[in-house]
């Protein structure tokens, strides 16, 4: 496996960084978002945002600012509340109960920082990881149990790398449609493709579901309030920004403001 990947790791701006900070700050940008739409952001987030400390003492509205163009703002305000937290602390913590205990940070989060950033022996199970892992089994695995395989293949003392060749067996040749088994450096002893069947791999171990479509969506609505709310929207305007009904434009706007992502001053929608 290693030998496989190592030569050939994809160049991400994240894997050059042990910073907790810079870790923490991409891992929850790749949530619901691909790589190359995060490279930009993430170099620009961290430009403004370079330390815990510099997010806490900043402004939601301006972290929300910054986060413009990936979507989902409340993983934004989760990453304030969490540096706000670590801010608080006066470092992350190193343990996994510790770091789980940080706002917006779950198992997968709290364990890719232990890995990436600590270099402690901790296991990764992404999309891309449970898909490998269930087609090599040669069945699908529950969550439970793909982080139980995954922990028990963990080679002591590799886990960066280990975790980082996983994740791009699973994203260049474990594909989800159209999968490269030839090239693969585990096809011997994968029980998929050895026995054939159903796939797997299709949805592993539920942590990924698929989404539906953006056009058209509440949550491009909600987006487009949120851009707009940059620079101030009046409640007559919600229906035009927000592609809907006065009424169902306005049930959006107030859900934002319900979940802290925009505040409302003299009949204007604002960030905070």
């Amino acid at each position: 496996m290693l030998a496989w990947g190592l030569p050939q790791l994809r160049d991400l701006p994240w894997r050059h960084s042990r910073a907790p900070w810079s870790i923490l700050v991409s891992e929850v940008m790749l949530q619901q978002t691909n790589a190359r739409r995060v490279i930009p952001k993430y170099h620009a987030f961290l430009r403004e945002f370079p330390t815990p400390a510099a997010c806490a003492a900043a402004p939601l509205g301006d972290v929300l600012r910054a986060w413009q163009g990936l979507g989902y703002p409340r993983r934004a305000k989760n990453l304030h509340a969490a540096a706000t937290r670590v801010n608080e602390l006066g470092a992350f913590p190193h343990t996994l109960e510790g770091l789980l205990e940080l706002p917006g940070v779950g198992q997968y989060t709290a364990r890719a920082l232990m890995a990436f950033a600590f270099e402690m022996d901790a296991a990764v199970v992404d999309t891309n990881i449970a898909r490998v892992f269930a087609r090599h089994a040669g069945r699908p695995l529950k969550p439970a149990e793909v982080q139980r395989v995954a922990d028990a293949a963990l080679p002591a003392g590799e886990a960066w790398v280990w975790n980082q060749c996983l994740m791009d067996l699973g994203a260049v040749l474990c594909r989800p449609t159209n999968p490269r088994c030839g090239e693969c450096p585990l096809v011997a002893d994968c029980a998929w493709r050895r026995d054939g069947g159903d796939d797997p791999g299709i949805r592993p171990a539920g942590v990924s579901r698929a989404q539906a479509p953006f056009a058209g969506s509440d949550r491009q609505a909600r987006g487009a309030l949120m851009r707009a709310a940059a620079t101030g929207v009046a409640v007559e305007d919600l229906a035009c920004v927000a592609g809907r009904g006065l009424e169902h434009a306005l049930a959006l706007a107030t859900a934002l403001e319900s979940e802290g992502l925009l505040t409302c001053r003299a009949g204007e929608f604002h960030l905070p």
